[in-house]
């Protein structure tokens, strides 16, 4: 069999392994991929394609497999991961809300006594990626707080009062704004802001579907400033 028709069988087998794995990591084996080839033919983007029998055998495809690089454990392999960071400042922040622990007060000032809801103190915050500089504020919000999140999103952006004769340098327009599918994503008021202001906000995908890596997610939270 010639170098390029061994070749491309290998792509098909790998394929096929691949397209077959579960959960658990179990795929079809080679011997059983060949079979399915002889007997059954497969459809690829190449068109229908079917393995003559005896042209190849199990202990020859696989190691083609491992000379190409196809074999299955190589092949599912995550990539590495690279640490991306934006090139200046303001070209991305990153925005995020969390439940503070200051929660457990005897009937605080920012109660509202006329809402039959309980309200919750949250703290946003905004990081801008390349300083690595930090905002934050304190905020009571009554369920999601959706309606907050642009107004907070406006004082951040907003020049600083000096204090203590330096100026907070957190301020302006970023180009993008990272955050997590939340309401706030979700909340047509506040794309519409974004859109506004020229903001764009990418979607985060769900862990795989690039067909890549699985995404960790970590809920890391930066400390307030003194």
């Amino acid at each position: 069999m010639p170098a390029i028709e061994v070749e491309r069988w290998c792509e098909i087998i790998a394929a096929m392994k691949i397209r077959t794995t579960n959960k658990k990591g179990r795929h079809l084996s080679t011997v059983r991929t060949l079979q399915l080839l002889v007997e059954h033919g497969v459809d690829t983007p190449d068109g229908f394609q079917k393995l003559a029998p005896g042209k190849l055998t199990a202990s020859t495809g696989n190691r083609h497999l491992r000379r190409l690089g196809y074999d299955h454990e190589r092949m599912t392999r995550q990539p590495p991961a690279v640490r991306f960071q934006a090139e200046h400042a303001n070209a991305l922040w990153h925005f995020d809300m969390s439940p503070s622990d200051l929660m457990h007060l005897k009937t605080p000032a920012w109660i509202d006594a006329d809402r039959q809801d309980a309200p919750i103190l949250m703290l946003f915050s905004a990081v801008d990626d390349r300083s690595g500089v930090v905002y934050q504020e304190y905020r009571c919000v009554y369920g999601e707080g959706v309606e907050t999140a642009p107004r907070f999103l406006f004082n951040a952006m907003s020049p600083k009062p000096p204090e203590a004769g330096e100026a907070d340098p957190f301020q302006g327009i970023p180009a993008a704004l990272s955050l997590d599918n939340g309401p706030v994503a979700k909340l047509a008021v506040f794309k519409r802001v974004m859109e506004s202001l020229g903001i764009e906000v990418p979607p985060h995908m769900p862990a795989g579907s690039d067909g890549r890596r699985t995404m960790a997610r970590a809920k890391g939270k930066a400390c307030p400033r003194a």
